[in-house]
């Protein structure tokens, strides 16, 4: 398996209204995209905001294989999410692994 982690840090006139819209859009993709195993997603609630560096939204993909993430990469509807975030963050972070254990 392979875990997809992203951090969103939008820019100040983002609502958290429109972060949330986001991420039941993120949500969605579970059962439109082969090999997605299970998706989390939400509006930052850290009670250490210090160390929150203003990203509020994150995502957390669970993919069966190194192959799944692969063709999420280039999949339409990814595509479209990443088309539908334009000139909203100020910044993104991605971490990939695989899952060892």
């Amino acid at each position: 398996m392979y875990e997809h982690l992203v951090s969103f840090k939008f820019k100040e006139n983002v609502t958290a209204e429109k972060q949330q819209e986001l991420a039941l859009q993120l949500l969605s993709l579970q059962k439109k995209i082969p090999g997605i195993m299970e998706i989390t997603a939400g509006v930052n609630a850290t009670e250490e905001a210090e160390h929150a560096q203003g990203y509020t939204l994150g995502l957390r993909v669970t993919f069966k294989d190194k192959e799944a993430l692969d063709g999420y990469l280039p999949h339409p509807l990814h595509k479209e999410f990443l088309a539908s975030i334009e000139g909203l963050t100020e910044n993104v972070i991605v971490v990939d692994y695989e899952v060892a254990w």
